[in-house]
């Protein structure tokens, strides 16, 4: 389980430029609130909200499937890596300060989570719930790996990504009762 520097930026991004429904999965709103700005001009010449739309969400699968390695480099002010994303790129170079503070922001917030987490036994469900599973089935468990991918997301819950990855809204392991109700058949899956 952890967090994603440039994810979190890519949230702020498709936030910021209203890109509600962009992405599989499809994500709850980011929190605490970005607020929407109007792309029209920025984008118009270089197709416009639709082509953003796009761009952006070839990156977050791109994330997706690199995490936990960041790919690609967000290197300002040319944004070089985004060169046949030109949307997405102005975008980038608009709000990326602010975008990066945010990420910033959130990054500082989920190590004092994680903190309290581990210092509460918070994080130990998880490991739990694998053991409950294997006492289930009678049997050693097949080497297997998920990773938890946690967001700031409004929405407490979680997606989950085939074979081996989820996505998870930050708040989700402090309600143990939902946490499971979402993981529990992941680890079913897996174990």
């Amino acid at each position: 389980m952890d967090t994603s520097g440039p994810m979190l930026i890519a949230l702020y991004l498709r936030d910021v430029a209203g890109l509600d429904g962009a992405g599989t999965p499809t994500l709850s709103h980011a929190t605490p609130k970005v607020r929407h700005a109007d792309h029209t001009h920025l984008t118009a010449e270089v197709g416009g909200v639709p082509a953003l739309k796009t761009e952006w969400e070839a990156w977050w699968e791109q994330l997706l499937r690199a995490y936990p390695d960041a790919a690609p480099e967000l290197s300002p002010p040319g944004f070089n890596a985004f060169g046949n994303s030109p949307a997405l790129r102005r975008v980038l170079q608009a709000h990326f300060g602010a975008a990066l503070t945010w990420a910033r922001e959130r990054l500082e917030e989920y190590e004092k989570l994680e903190a309290e987490r581990e210092a509460s036994g918070a994080t130990l469900l998880l490991g739990d719930m694998v053991e409950d599973r294997l006492l289930e089935v009678g049997r050693s468990s097949r080497d297997f790996q998920l990773t938890i991918i946690e967001l700031p997301l409004n929405e407490p819950r979680a997606w989950y990504l085939e074979p081996d990855k989820m996505i998870m809204s930050h708040q989700l392991l402090s309600e143990p009762d939902i946490f499971r109700s979402y993981v529990q058949p992941v680890v079913e899956l897996l174990v």
